[in-house]
C-alpha cells in the first residue's frame, strides 16, 4: 500500500530524508509539466523542479495538511515560474521536446491521415505562438486554471492579485487563444 503525502510529510518532518525524495519522485513529473506549460521551455521546466523542491523542504513545516500537498506544491512551482518569467522580462522562445509535442499533442489515432497530422500540426504551433503573446499574469493564469485545475481563488493567491484581476487574467487569455484560433475553426 502507498503512504500518503500527508504521512510522508510526518516522516520528513521526523528527519526521515528517503520520505521527501519518495515526495519528489511521486510529484516532479507533474511539476515539470507545469514548469514546462508556464515557460515553454524544458531547461527552464527543469530549473523550476529544482527549485520547487527546494522550496519545499526548506519550508516544509510551513505546510498545512488543510489542502492537499500536490496543490501545496503546485502554488511553489507556480509562483517560481512567474518569477522566473518576470525577471526575465519577456518570454523564452518556446523549444520543442524531443517527441515533438509542445502545447498541445497531436490529433490521438490509430492511423492519422496527412490532413490530420497537417491540421493538428497548424493548431499546435498557433497556440504556441498565442501562448508566447499572452502577458506573464496571463499565461500562469490560464495554465493554473486549464491544466491545473486551479479554483480562482487559489490562482489569485497565487498571482498576488484578488479574484476579479485572477477572474480577468483568465478571460483575456481565453480571448486571446480563440483568436488565434479561429482561422483554423472557420477553415474546417
Amino acid at each position: 500500500m502507498e503512504e500518503s503525502d500527508p504521512a510522508l510529510v510526518d516522516r520528513v518532518l521526523n528527519g526521515d530524508r528517503d520520505a521527501f525524495q519518495m515526495l519528489a519522485e511521486r510529484h516532479s513529473r507533474s511539476v515539470f509539466q507545469l514548469g514546462y506549460r508556464m515557460t515553454g521551455n524544458q531547461e527552464d521546466a527543469e530549473d523550476i523542479v529544482q527549485e520547487t523542491f527546494l522550496r519545499a523542504f526548506r519550508h516544509l513545516k510551513r505546510y498545512e495538511s488543510r489542502s492537499s500537498f500536490s496543490t501545496w506544491l503546485y502554488r511553489i512551482a507556480a509562483n517560481y515560474s512567474l518569477d522566473l518569467m518576470r525577471s526575465r522580462r519577456r518570454f523564452v522562445d518556446c523549444e520543442r521536446r524531443d517527441d515533438g509535442a509542445g502545447w498541445l499533442a497531436d490529433v490521438a489515432s490509430s492511423d492519422p491521415s496527412a490532413h490530420q497530422l497537417a491540421y493538428s500540426g497548424q493548431i499546435r504551433d498557433n497556440i504556441e505562438k498565442a501562448m508566447n503573446e499572452l502577458t506573464v499574469v496571463e499565461r500562469t493564469a490560464f495554465v493554473l486554471r486549464h491544466y491545473q485545475n486551479f479554483s480562482i481563488e487559489q490562482i489569485g493567491a497565487a498571482l498576488g492579485v484578488g479574484e476579479n484581476a485572477a477572474k480577468h487574467s483568465i478571460f483575456r487569455a481565453v480571448r486571446k487563444l480563440r483568436r488565434a484560433l479561429e482561422p483554423l475553426v472557420t477553415a474546417v
